[in-house]
C-alpha cells in the first residue's frame, strides 16, 4: 500500500535530494536498487565474484640471459649481477664475488660458489683453498696478477656453503657464459663437479679429470677443487699431472 504525500513532505524531500547532489530525475517511479540486483543473472555478477587473475611467472634464466646478453663490457656485466634479483643467495650474502685476476690472462679459472672467506672479501679464492691454488698455477708459472683470471658459477656464497641447487646452477650459467665470451682466455681450468655441471653439462670430476673437454669452443680442463685437495692431500698427484697438461697446452699454443 503505498502512502501519499502531502505536498510540504514532498518539497521537503525534494529538496533534501537536491542538497545530496541530485540534479535530474531519471524515471517518474521510484527504484529499488537492491531488488533490482537480486534479478541480474550470475553472468552479470560483479568483478569480485570473478576467478583472480594470476600473475605473470618470471622465467629467471630467461631473464638471465636478456641481462647477461645485453652487457658489453666486464663492468657492465657486473652491474648486471648486481641488479639481478631473482636468486635468493643474494639476501644472504654480504659481497657480489665477481673475479680476481688479470682479465687479459690465457687461462680462466672457473670455481663453484663462495665460502666465507671469499664472501667477506668479494673476490674469489682467497681463504686456504685460494692460498693452495695460487701454489698451483706458480708451480706451471701462472699467476693471478698477470697470467690468470679467476671466476666462480655463482657470485654469492650458499648458506652453510651447501652445494648450489641445480636452479641457482641454472640462472647462473648465463653469467657465466657471457664471462667467458668477454674475457676470451685460451684454456679454461674446471675446478669441481659443480664448474663442470656449469660449463660440461655433467658431473663426475674424478672420472673426468685430466682429461680435455670443450666448452664455448674453448679446450677445458676438469681439475680437483683446491678444497678438496686439501681434505685429500693424496690426489695432489692427479692435480699436478693436470697442471702439467695445461702448461704443456699453453706451451704448444
Amino acid at each position: 500500500m503505498e502512502l501519499a504525500l502531502d505536498y510540504h513532505s514532498a518539497r521537503a524531500l525534494l529538496a533534501w535530494q537536491i542538497e545530496l547532489g541530485a540534479t535530474d530525475a531519471i524515471g517518474d517511479a521510484p527504484v529499488n536498487r537492491y531488488e533490482l540486483q537480486a534479478r541480474l543473472p550470475k553472468a552479470a555478477a560483479t568483478t569480485a565474484d570473478a576467478a583472480p587473475i594470476k600473475p605473470l611467472e618470471i622465467d629467471p634464466v630467461a631473464v638471465a640471459r636478456q641481462m647477461a646478453g645485453a652487457a658489453g663490457s666486464l663492468a657492465a656485466l657486473r652491474d648486471a649481477l648486481d641488479q639481478f634479483e631473482h636468486c635468493e643467495l643474494k639476501k644472504g650474502a654480504r659481497n657480489l664475488v665477481f673475479a680476481d685476476g688479470h682479465p687479459g690472462a690465457r687461462v680462466m679459472v672457473v670455481g663453484e660458489a663462495p665460502g666465507r672467506d671469499e664472501d667477506m672479501a668479494g673476490k674469489p679464492f682467497v681463504g686456504r683453498a685460494g692460498q693452495l691454488l695460487d701454489r698451483m698455477l706458480a708451480a706451471i708459472g701462472l699467476s693471478r696478477e698477470d697470467s690468470v683470471y679467476i671466476a666462480n658459477v655463482l657470485p654469492w656464497r650458499p648458506p652453510q656453503n651447501r652445494d648450489p641447487l641445480p636452479a641457482e646452477i641454472a640462472m647462473m650459467t648465463p653469467f657465466l657464459e657471457r664471462h667467458i665470451a668477454l674475457v676470451q682466455p685460451d684454456i679454461l681450468i674446471a675446478m669441481g663437479n659443480i664448474s663442470c655441471d656449469a660449463l660440461l653439462g655433467k658431473r663426475g670430476i674424478t672420472r673426468m679429470r685430466g682429461t680435455w673437454h670443450e666448452a664455448q669452443g674453448k679446450p677445458v680442463m676438469p681439475m680437483f677443487h683446491p678444497a678438496y685437495l686439501l681434505r685429500q692431500p693424496v690426489q695432489k698427484r692427479a692435480a699436478w699431472a693436470d697442471l702439467l697438461e695445461v702448461k704443456t697446452r699453453l706451451t704448444a699454443g
